[in-house]
């Protein structure tokens, strides 16, 4: 029976044999070894390719490229969030032509980390460089699946991974952190980190909820470039200002500074006129520069959420529209994530609304005190609390002691919260002017 040629037919160094024995004089370490002909090295350059392709499934992401990707994201988003898609792209592109470093793509849900890196994928593959791309859950999987099976071993494919020429690692923070996946994934990644070998990564998680090791991996700036995608999750509708759907800005549009008065009118008292006057110019200048948190409080009808509102339009005017809704609406989005026909999570709904770089909460204290509606609004508190992220908070004055003694101490806390009291009743209309 024929041996079946291993090189290329007609080629002049080893005649197909595949191999060939390197000249060297006797006495040379290497003298009589045979080493693999470039003929057949571009075979299995080849079959490398084709090995990690497969392994990535980039077939089913071959519509990722960066012609499809809208540099400038769908219409209505703020002018913020286009730079931001911009700045990503155009990083993106960069880096599949060099191929050099890290990339790490942060973001939302739906912002486009993942079209970029597929982008960066596609690009590689068409220019003959062997790319895994993989979620880092499938990764895992991988591993996993390798113990049982019969065409290699765990550690031929923990190599496989490890020392793939590009290796994008796609959705890292959803995996499940058991205590081998965290090993498994600082063993990768810290022997790309040694090696400096390409890698992108995609994350919606800030980096302060990394693992450690990995983090201070991420956070080299010699190695790692990072770019941040502010946009909202381009499957779910917006408003024509930009707003994801839950966001209930759209309906208070009419509400600015602009249109709030001092309320001076007959029978106001002074201090009630001061009330509104501090509470407008605190308004103001939250929202030209958002620090902390602000509260406001007073009765129903004072102008608290024309003020709240007020903010979230002076900044989306500025192309960085906040996230503005309802405490009870808030909640009632979370609920809907658990029903079978709802397109969002349950967990990914949650870290959208508790990250969001500016999060306005209208009413607080109106919602139904369940004690799943209560551990809810501690999770958001908390985690907006110990982030520092600015929060803008509405509540009724009478409702501000039946609120969850967890979640008043985070508001009566002055080294993060300031709180402007308006004192002046509900508004009915008539005619005011602003106070010169």
């Amino acid at each position: 029976m024929a041996v079946p040629s291993l090189g290329e037919p007609d080629c002049p160094h080893c005649g197909g044999a595949g191999y060939v024995r390197n000249d060297l004089p006797v006495g040379h370490p290497d003298f009589g070894k045979l080493s693999i002909c470039a003929c057949r090295q571009g075979q299995v350059a080849q079959q490398v390719r084709q090995r990690l392709f497969s392994l990535s499934h980039l077939d089913e992401l071959l519509g990722l490229t960066f012609e499809t990707f809208e540099p400038r994201g769908r219409k209505g988003l703020g002018g913020a969030q286009v730079e931001s898609l911009e700045w990503a792209f155009n990083h993106a592109r960069q880096y599949a032509g060099k191929l050099e470093g890290w990339l790490l793509i942060a973001g939302g849900y739906g912002c486009g980390k993942t079209h970029l890196a597929a982008g960066i994928a596609n690009f590689a593959v068409g220019m003959g460089v062997p790319t895994l791309f993989l979620t880092v859950p499938d990764l895992l999987d991988n591993l996993r699946f390798a113990f049982d099976a019969e065409d290699t071993t765990f550690e031929e494919r923990f190599e496989e991974i490890r020392s793939a020429p590009l290796l994008v690692l796609d959705d890292f923070g959803t995996q499940n952190a058991t205590g081998w996946a965290q090993e498994k994934l600082f063993q990768i990644i810290n022997y790309r980190y040694i090696n400096k070998l390409p890698l992108v990564v995609t994350t919606n998680l800030a980096l302060d909820e990394i693992e450690a090791r990995v983090r201070s991996r991420l956070q080299d700036p010699e190695l790692v470039t990072k770019v941040t995608i502010q946009a909202p999750d381009y499957r779910r509708p917006t408003d024509d200002m930009g707003h994801p759907e839950l966001s209930s800005l759209d309906l208070h549009a009419a509400r600015t500074f602009a249109s709030f008065d001092d309320r001076r009118e007959e029978g106001l008292a002074p201090d009630e006129v001061r009330s509104l006057e501090k509470a407008l110019k605190a308004a103001m200048a939250y929202a030209a520069k958002p620090r902390g948190w602000l509260v406001f409080t007073g009765p129903y009808g004072c102008g608290k959420t024309h003020l709240a509102a007020g903010i979230a339009n002076a900044l989306a005017d500025k192309g960085t529209p906040p996230l503005f809704i309802m405490v009870p609406d808030l909640l009632d989005h979370l609920r809907a994530t658990f029903g079978p026909n709802s397109p969002a999570r349950y967990d990914r709904r949650f870290d959208e609304i508790r990250s969001a770089p500016l999060l306005i909460l209208d009413d607080l204290g109106a919602q139904s005190m369940t004690p799943w509606a209560r551990e809810k609004l501690h999770q958001l508190f908390n985690y907006r609390y110990s982030a520092e992220l600015p929060t803008v908070v509405t509540v009724a004055v009478d409702m501000l002691e039946t609120i969850d003694d967890r979640l008043r101490a985070r508001l009566l806390d002055e080294r993060i919260c300031t709180i402007q009291a308006i004192t002046a009743p509900a508004y009915h209309g008539g005619k005011r002017k602003l106070k010169k």
